[in-house]
């Protein structure tokens, strides 16, 4: 269930609660990405409740691929598998129909792929993408769904929504059956449908139109940040937030910058997912409340300052900067691991002093601040 607590009346910005059946999502929030059940950068799911993650997010596909989802299931599903007693949440494959389009083949039915570990022949559709997520026994299962190129043809996009529509359908009916079979992992799953439509408005809108009218626990806007600019981005946004359902979170998946969330919250965007925290971490480029900086750069070589004196993350508690570059530029897995632990920590605060600003009615004031800030250099 998902309570709005909260809209601000200068924007779109919403406070909301997700209650699922593995504790409550405070929102907005932002997702770490833990592709194979783990973030990149030897970062464990202890780690993760250290730098205040609310959930975990991990892949369909590749867990599929290995060590199979099965497996998975036996073990009791991704919780104690990795560990990790909150939500979690899986994507459904779609996103691979994308990325590994020299490896696949679109039909109504699902997608045809070629393992890109092995070669092997595999087959997904809805059905197979609920079993699987049901197998991991995620909060949130994702539907299956066709994430297409940006920019795509017209007449392509259209037919593409619609059978993304229809594959909703089949994600909800098999869903619901297996959420009802004795040995389930989560009997409580979520399922949240995905809008599609590339850059074209009126596909976007046409399509959030049909995926509202099926039920789902909340409703995500896939396809973006595969290429287009920024402001096409925020166009579409606004484009589809007044046909979104006001009593159901909002999710912009795969975004983005920390610049980017503070625009999409002010859109009414509520969950959010990217692995360039924990990507940009592990080759030295890191986030503060000051703007961006390069580790690498010769001017932190002798800096005994830690990465950003507000923030209260591990590496920043512990070490120098001159220490952690030193460990990065000598390939020392402390150095990476110290650098994510540092981007995590602070996405996930950039999202608490988000929830802050809407609690305490200020969040126009941080949203004007920080809007510029954050996209800009540390001049440190």
């Amino acid at each position: 269930m998902f309570i709005l607590e909260k809209s601000d009346p200068r924007s779109k910005a919403r406070r909301g609660r997700l209650i699922t059946p593995h504790g409550v999502i405070e929102t907005p929030v932002f997702m770490n990405v833990a592709t194979c059940a783990a973030i990149k950068g030897g970062v464990s799911a202890i780690d993760l409740k250290d730098v205040n993650c609310q959930v975990m997010l991990s892949n369909t596909y590749h867990l599929h691929i290995r060590p199979g989802d099965k497996l998975v299931h036996d073990q009791g599903g991704l919780q104690k598998f990795t560990g990790w007693d909150r939500p979690t949440l899986t994507d459904s494959g779609g996103f691979q129909v994308f990325s590994l389009a020299s490896l696949r083949r679109i039909k109504e039915e699902g997608v045809y792929f070629a393992s890109h570990i092995d070669g092997k022949r595999i087959f997904m559709g809805p059905e197979e993408s609920m079993r699987i997520q049901s197998h991991l026994g995620s909060t949130i299962a994702m539907a299956f769904d066709e994430c297409i190129e940006n920019p795509a043809e017209y007449n392509y996009t259209k037919n593409s929504c619609d059978r993304t529509t229809r594959w909703l359908r089949r994600s909800r009916e098999e869903l619901n059956r297996l959420n009802q079979l004795e040995g389930t992992v989560n009997p409580g799953q979520f399922l949240f449908g995905i809008n599609q439509g590339s850059t074209y408005a009126d596909l976007r809108v046409r399509h959030m139109e049909q995926i509202r009218e099926i039920d789902c626990e909340g409703y995500a806007i896939g396809g973006l940040a595969v290429g287009e600019e920024t402001e096409e981005m925020y166009r579409i946004i606004e484009a589809v937030e007044p046909y979104m359902p006001t009593d159901k979170p909002r999710y912009l998946m795969g975004v983005g910058t920390p610049q980017n969330i503070v625009e999409a919250v002010h859109r009414g965007v509520d969950f959010f997912d990217c692995v360039m925290p924990s990507r940009n971490a592990r080759h030295g480029n890191l986030f503060t409340w000051n703007g961006k900086m390069n580790l690498l750069n010769e001017k932190y070589r002798e800096d005994i300052r830690p990465i950003d004196e507000n923030c209260g993350c591990p590496a920043c508690r512990n070490h120098s900067r001159a220490y952690i570059r030193h460990l990065i530029k000598a390939k020392e897995a402390l150095g990476m691991r110290l650098a994510v632990l540092h981007n995590l920590y602070f996405y996930n605060d950039l999202m608490q002093k988000i929830r802050d600003a809407l609690d305490g009615d200020y969040y126009e004031s941080f949203y004007q601040k920080y809007r510029v800030v954050l996209g800009e250099r540390n001049p440190d």
